[in-house]
């Protein structure tokens, strides 16, 4: 690093000093925090962000969001050049240089990190991609990244204004692959494979609405709203209304969007009686999480919930059924049996494992968190992720793809209108229409809806494909987490030693039961999870392991 660029660096850092006695830490969802206290940390990940496309030679995304959290918090992470989360390998130096006390200290870091191997004078200079969502601390937060960026030598900072979190996601994505990449582009890429697909509905389905066809959006007073807006000028087929835009006065993420849905199991402000029986979805804060609900009867606050086990479970079976048709080809020498699986963590309701399972699909778990579902999906030909609290996607590994569009190529000269053909262009317009950066609740909306229309099903017939057990969770004090050690998927405690049997001993005890634990990533707990087959059992199997784990450990709580 040369002089001119150390000058550079130690006079910009010295307009954003970190704030005395906060320390924070890049997670999944990068760096939260009250917005307030954010300024210098948004200004080194515009460092981090130009240095990330240095080493890569390639578009880094910079997303200005907090997601579900409260109105008042912000947030900031990065996209990597395949439209996925920052390399892990990375999170070390994102927290040390959030956290570098002086602008000397931040200057000797950066330093002594670029001798690993980042090209200053390389052949391409530092290209970074900023959006943002509709929080008011965004603008100055935004500012703060570009002045980030900017104190890197040539680096430039393309600000693409207010967006979903996905639709960042996908252009940094499309920009490495060399696709069109704009905000249009995106909307064009859905709507054009929506309607592929709704073309594709078998016509004795087309002919028959999907009863309550019509499908009420809480947009969580956030971005996905009016985005959903905008994208639904260029489709037909969909009678669709949107509420909870934000510009009603109401308040990003309170009482409102997919978080709020998943975990309370109530409506969302603006919803209520005159709902009943009606398909409702809601969105989170910045897009990236979808749930369906539907309004009971009985109660006008509360719900039926359609979470993403229960989404994970919709594209399976589709998926599924256009593999079975494909690999039904008399042309057994150019066939391919395509590898699905699916993947999800110990969260999952026992049920949807159950229920996949019995459908013959493969599935796998991974510990908590999306970089974890998301690297072990694309394992597969097709691998499909979700968690139970909405976000998830579908991949198609390059090969695959590859094969799917010579197979339609193929199957369009000779086997034109067959059912095969049909089936290949379904897989073909998936692939296009969900977003395979990250999860995307607007592409996400787009399949459902889709897939609905093409078995001809309700929201109430999709939610009978299985009954969820039971569950309840519960938070152990520990003196130190780091006492449990966790194997297979978090699924299994290793240590202390006989802590994993007596939870196996009280797990016989109740009739579907099943019950983990796992240290909390962020505080002195153990977390308990159990399911069973009725709410009593679960309850009681939960509070048994409590306090095992409480006697193992022992810590009073």
């Amino acid at each position: 690093m040369n002089e001119e660029q150390k000058s550079l660096l130690l006079s910009s850092s010295s307009h954003f000093l970190p704030p005395q006695g906060v320390r924070l830490s890049y997670g999944t969802a990068g760096f939260r925090a009250d917005a307030s206290l954010l300024s210098s940390t948004v200004y080194r990940v515009g460092i981090l962000a130009a240095l990330r496309s240095l080493k890569t030679q390639a578009v880094i995304g910079l997303m200005i969001t907090a997601s579900h959290n409260k109105i008042s918090d912000n947030g900031v992470k990065i996209a990597d050049p395949n439209g996925g989360m920052l390399s892990q390998h990375w999170e070390p130096f994102a927290d040390a240089l959030a956290n570098a006390p002086s602008p000397q200290d931040l200057v000797q870091l950066i330093n002594d990190f670029v001798k690993e191997g980042i090209p200053f004078n390389g052949v391409r200079p530092a290209e970074v991609i900023l959006g943002r969502d509709t929080r008011p601390s965004g603008d100055a937060l935004l500012t703060a990244a570009k002045e980030g960026i900017a104190s890197i030598v040539g680096a430039i900072a393309t600000d693409v204004g207010i967006l979903t979190t996905p639709q960042l996601h996908w252009m940094v994505r499309a920009r490495n692959m060399g696709m069109k990449a704009s905000e249009e582009d995106y909307f064009e890429q859905l709507s054009s494979s929506f309607r592929c697909l709704m073309d594709l509905i078998p016509s004795e389905k087309s002919n028959r609405s999907v009863p309550n066809d019509k499908l009420v959006v809480d947009g969580a007073n956030g971005v996905g709203g009016g985005k959903l807006e905008v994208l639904l000028k260029q489709l037909n087929g969909l009678s669709i209304e949107i509420r909870n835009y934000g510009e009603d006065g109401g308040v990003l993420n309170e009482g409102v969007g997919a978080d709020f849905v998943q975990k309370e199991k109530v409506v969302p402000n603006g919803f209520g009686s005159k709902d009943v029986g009606i398909r409702c979805a809601s969105l989170d804060g910045d897009a990236d999480r979808l749930v369906y609900f539907s309004v009971t009867a009985e109660s006008n606050s509360k719900i039926e919930l359609v979470d993403g086990d229960k989404i994970l479970s919709l594209f399976a079976l589709f998926i599924r059924e256009q593999l079975i048709i494909l690999s039904e080809e008399e042309d057994a020498k150019n066939s391919r049996h395509a590898h699905l699986g699916v993947v999800q963590t110990a969260y999952a309701n026992g049920a949807s494992t159950n229920y996949l399972k019995q459908l013959g699909l493969e599935v796998n778990f991974t510990p908590i968190g999306v970089k974890y579902l998301h690297e072990k999906a694309a394992e597969f030909d097709i691998g499909i992720y979700f968690e139970a609290n909405g976000h998830g996607t579908i991949l198609f590994s390059e090969d695959f793809s590859g094969w799917l569009v010579a197979k339609t190529k193929e199957l369009s000269s000779k086997s034109k209108g067959s059912e095969v053909e049909k089936a290949a262009l379904r897989l073909l317009a998936v692939n296009k229409l969900i977003n395979q950066a990250v999860g995307d609740a607007l592409s996400g909306l787009l399949l459902v809806e889709v897939i609905l229309q093409h078995m001809g099903w309700s929201i109430h017939r999709w939610n009978e494909l299985y009954h969820d057990l039971p569950s309840r969770q519960l938070k152990v004090k520990v003196a130190d987490r780091t006492a449990v050690v966790t194997a297979n998927a978090e699924t299994v405690v290793v240590s202390p030693p006989g802590l994993q049997g007596a939870i196996n001993a009280e797990t016989a005890k109740h009739s579907q039961g099943r019950c983990f634990v796992r240290p909390s990533g962020t505080e002195d707990v153990v977390r308990v999870y159990a399911d069973a087959s009725t709410q009593e059992a679960a309850d009681s199997l939960a509070n048994s392991v409590a306090k095992l784990v409480d006697q193992f450990l022992g810590c009073s709580s």
